[in-house]
């Protein structure tokens, strides 16, 4: 057998001989080389990421990432929101137009709009109306009126539907007395109210309250029975007493749900309270409106309507925003879908 071997394999096989250097430098020596390799891989990896990829250059670029998708999501809410403020605006604008037109051409489909103030006569009852001091006293006293007779029912009835939504005994013992009295519209209680309180000012509060109660009531019943239960049993299981359950998973579970009834108990307490304005008022845009109906001042009684609807409109607008402030994730849900 040939045990022969060339230079080469000599000096692969003995690198310290040849290159006149120790086993244990050459080693190192070559453990240095690995970690220099893996470094510039690293540095070469780093370097080809940040030039155009082979994908760019076929015209297939990567996904784009979130922080650049951002600022085009964020311009197309802005545009979307922009565009349906002008299609609102533009809509009330034809609204005007389409009354005016109707009014002084005495249309007649119908509705008799030639008995109609047209929108002209409106703003310059409004222009007089703005120098009187009268219409101020009006606004206050209504707004009075409508924030303590809310307030109240807001408070009662977010209560007893948490109460009743949560618990079947509750249920059984409150939901149908009130049931009863639901269907009962404000109106029909103006003469029991008259008689159950000592002052007019009292009774045009508890029509207010009647009037806003009922709407808040069912929605926050709705809101508690339909919460899912798995997040109550996950809370439970992990620890979370009663009162920390209803703080934490309960009410803002049912938040969504109390918002819009708040929204449209705020409507229904205008328009209760307009109603007990007219018939036993002093004060108030109802008692303002109804005064200038039986002295034939039309152009003030519609006045008096719109006033009434920019009330209402923007009262149920602020608690819209105030619930949209108090539930960021609910509106990031919807802006998500």
């Amino acid at each position: 057998m040939n045990c022969t071997m060339s230079p080469e394999e000599g000096s692969a096989l003995v690198p310290s001989a040849v290159s006149g250097v120790s086993p244990e430098t050459s080693f190192t020596g070559g453990r240095r080389a690995v970690v220099a390799q893996e470094k510039t891989g690293k540095e070469n990896q780093g370097d080809d990421s940040a030039s155009p990829s082979r994908m760019q250059v076929l015209g297939t670029a990567p996904s784009t990432t979130g922080e650049a998708r951002a600022p085009s999501l964020r311009f197309a809410r802005s545009f979307s929101a922009l565009r349906s403020f002008v299609v609102r605006i533009a809509s009330v604008i034809a609204c005007v137009v389409l009354w005016q037109l109707a009014s002084t051409r005495g249309w007649h489909c119908v509705v008799q709009f030639h008995n109609v103030p047209p929108p002209s006569e409106v703003a310059q009852s409004a222009r007089q109306l703005a120098h009187s001091p009268k219409i101020f006293s009006h606004l206050e006293s209504s707004v009075q009126r409508i924030a303590i007779g809310f307030t109240l029912a807001a408070a009662l009835a977010i209560l007893l539907g948490l109460i009743i939504g949560r618990s079947l005994l509750a249920g059984d013992l409150l939901l149908a007395p009130l049931e009863v009295l639901r269907p009962i519209p404000a109106v029909a209680w103006i003469p029991l109210a008259i008689l159950m309180f000592p002052t007019p000012e009292n009774s045009m509060i508890f029509i207010t309250f009647i009037g806003a109660f009922f709407p808040i009531l069912l929605n926050t019943i709705h809101g508690a029975q339909t919460l899912d239960e798995r997040l109550v049993f996950a809370s439970r299981t992990l620890g979370a007493n009663r009162l920390a359950v209803f703080r934490e998973v309960i009410l803002p579970g049912a938040l969504p749900a109390i918002v819009t009834g708040l929204s449209i108990g705020m409507g229904t307490s205008w328009f209760s309270l307009v109603t007990a304005e007219m018939i036993s008022g002093q004060f108030g845009i109802g008692y303002f409106t109804w005064e200038a109906y039986t002295l034939q001042n039309y152009a003030d009684v519609v006045l008096g309507m719109i006033l009434i609807g920019i009330l209402g409109m923007g009262s149920s607008a602020l608690i819209r925003h105030g619930g949209n402030r108090l539930m960021p994730w609910f509106h990031f849900e919807k802006q998500s879908a």
